[in-house]
C-alpha cells in the first residue's frame, strides 16, 4: 500500500485546476496519428467527477450538430494538456445525468456569479 501512495505522490500534476460540476471547460488532448501529435480541444459541460486521488476522472458533454457527445477524461493522464475553466455553472447536483434528455435551452447551466 505504501508503495502505490509513493507512485501517486509522485505522479499528481501541481497546475491541475479545481474543476466541480457544472463548469463548462476546454480539455486540451494530446492526439497521436501515426508519428506526429497534435492538441486537440475538447469544450463542453463538465457533468460527473468519478473515484478520487490519482484515479480520478471527469465526464464533459457537448451538442455537435445536434448530437450529444460525451467524453471521459483521466484528471492526472499525460495525455490531457492542460484544462481551462471557461465559466463556473450554478448546480444543485452531484451528476447532471439529467442534462441528456433535455433540449434547446433547457440544457443550459447556469451561470456562478461570485
Amino acid at each position: 500500500m505504501n508503495a502505490l501512495e509513493l507512485i501517486s505522490n509522485q505522479s499528481k500534476k501541481e497546475n491541475v485546476p479545481e474543476i466541480n460540476i457544472g463548469d463548462t471547460v476546454k480539455v486540451h488532448v494530446k492526439i497521436k496519428e501515426g508519428d506526429k501529435s497534435r492538441i486537440q480541444i475538447f469544450e463542453g459541460t463538465v457533468i460527473a467527477k468519478k473515484h478520487g486521488g490519482i484515479s480520478e476522472t471527469f465526464t464533459v458533454r457537448r451538442v455537435a450538430h445536434g448530437c450529444g457527445i460525451e467524453r471521459v477524461f483521466p484528471l492526472h493522464s499525460p495525455v490531457v494538456e492542460k484544462v481551462d475553466i471557461v465559466r463556473s455553472g450554478k448546480v444543485r447536483r452531484a451528476k447532471l445525468y439529467y442534462l441528456r434528455d433535455r433540449v434547446g435551452k433547457a440544457a443550459k447551466v447556469k451561470e456562478l456569479i461570485k
